[in-house]
């Protein structure tokens, strides 16, 4: 691979998770975040108390992530080659912690929408 391109990497992805599996969580992905838009253009504020329950949840999703990819590609921990396979999994594992608090705070505030107070 002498270059790195947006197909390259698209085909990478297809061949390590399946086509279909591949298309189905960029669909998910792009489902909530249009949810997560929705909710900050809809409450035009952020709950810090919801904000607080998706960083809570960050950690189990950092771990999902990274086992969900070590199922996937039927690989273990043992088997990491060097700093490369170390730095991909820590990105596996932010992304992972980041899309789950990005789950969980719009999954509550579709739950229970901000309530506004009236001011005094």
């Amino acid at each position: 691979m002498q270059e790195m391109t947006l197909g390259t990497l698209i085909a990478v992805f297809e061949e390590m998770f399946g086509r279909g599996l591949f298309w189905a969580m960029v669909a998910a992905a792009l489902l909530v975040t249009a949810a997560y838009l929705y909710v900050l253009v809809r409450d035009r504020a952020m709950s810090m108390h919801k904000f607080l329950w998706a960083q809570i949840s960050m950690p189990f999703g950092a771990v999902a992530a990274v086992a969900f990819v070590l199922w996937i590609t039927r690989s273990g921990l043992r088997d990491i080659g060097g700093p490369i396979d170390v730095i991909a999994l820590l990105g596996v594992a932010a992304m992972g912690a980041v899309g789950i608090a990005i789950l969980v705070y719009t999954a509550q505030s579709l739950a229970r929408p901000l309530v506004r107070r009236p001011r005094a």
